[in-house]
C-alpha cells in the first residue's frame, strides 16, 4: 500500500534483477517523458521502473487497461500515455481509501481531468467492477490491502473474482507487492504492509487465473522482510515480487 490505512479503515469502515532491453522500453519513452507528468513523480522512475513494468504487462497503444487501486495516480498517468488516445485507462480508487484520505478522491479527479482517456471509478473493494472487459489490469503495492483486518469478511475473494471477470479471455493481471516472510500468508498485511508471494499466487489461482511468469526487477535480497515498508531503512528499497497472471481463453 502506498500509505498506511489499516487503523483508519477500522474506524472508517465501521532469478537476478532483470533490466528490460532498450528496444522493449522504447515504446514507453514518450509516455515517461511527457512534461505534463509532475516532476516529483518523474523523480520516482528510477526506483519504480515503469518501463520494465509496462513491458512485462505488454501494454500497447489502443488497449483498454485498468490501474487497480491507483493511489496518487503515478501509474495512471503513465498508462494514459502508453495506451494513447485510442486506448482507455480505468483508474480505480476504492471508496474506502477516499474515506480514509479525501485527497485520494481529489487526486483521482485531477488525473481524469488531465487525460481524456482516463475513466475514474470509485466503488468499494467488495463491489469493484469495470464497465467493459479490458486487456490488462495492473496493481502495484496494493494487493495486500484486500486482506487488511478492517475489511469486511470475503472482501478479497470478491475482489479477486471481480478482477478475473473484468478481463477479456486471455487478458492479464499484473501484481507487484512487498514480500513478506515465507509461510506468513497475510499476517503482515496490516502491520508491515507485506504479503507472502506464494499466498498471493495461490489466492489468484484459486480465483481462476493461470500463473504466466514473473520478473525480478524489484527484488532485493538485502530486505529482511520483517520491517514495515515505510521504515526509513527500507522505504523505497523493499523486496518486491512481480507476477503476471492470465485469464484462460
Amino acid at each position: 500500500m502506498r500509505n498506511p490505512i489499516a487503523t483508519a479503515l477500522a474506524l472508517a469502515l465501521i532469478a537476478s534483477p532483470a533490466a528490460v532491453p532498450a528496444k522493449k522500453a522504447a515504446p514507453y519513452a514518450a509516455a515517461l517523458a511527457n512534461p505534463a507528468r509532475p516532476e516529483a513523480e518523474r523523480a520516482r522512475d528510477a526506483t519504480r521502473k515503469p518501463a520494465e513494468l509496462l513491458a512485462f504487462a505488454k501494454v500497447k497503444p489502443g488497449q483498454k487497461v485498468a490501474d487497480f487501486i491507483m493511489g496518487g495516480g503515478y501509474l495512471t498517468r503513465i498508462l494514459a500515455g502508453a495506451v494513447g488516445p485510442r486506448g482507455v485507462v480505468y483508474a480505480y480508487q476504492p471508496a474506502e481509501f477516499i474515506v480514509f484520505r479525501a485527497a485520494y478522491g481529489t487526486e483521482q479527479e485531477a488525473v481524469a481531468q488531465a487525460h481524456s482517456n482516463v475513466r475514474a471509478l470509485r466503488p468499494s473493494l467488495s463491489s469493484f467492477a469495470l464497465p467493459e472487459k479490458v486487456d490488462t489490469i495492473i496493481t502495484v503495492q496494493n494487493f495486500h490491502d484486500l486482506y487488511l483486518k478492517p475489511m469486511p469478511a470475503g472482501t478479497a475473494d470478491k475482489a479477486n473474482a471481480a478482477l478475473f471477470a473484468a478481463l477479456k479471455p486471455g487478458g492479464t493481471l499484473i501484481v507487484v507487492d512487498h514480500v513478506a516472510l515465507p509461510g506468513s500468508g497475510v499476517v503482515a498485511a496490516d502491520t508491515l504492509h507485506r504479503i507472502d508471494p506464494a499466498f498471493a499466487r495461490a489466492e489468484l489461482e484459486k480465483a481462476g487465473f493461470r500463473f504466466d511468469g514473473e520478473i525480478a526487477a524489484w527484488r532485493n535480497a538485502d530486505d529482511p522482510h520483517n520491517s514495515n515498508v515505510f521504515a526509513p531503512a527500507v522505504r523505497g528499497k523493499t523486496d518486491q515480487f512481480a507476477y503476471r497472471f492470465r485469464k484462460p481463453k
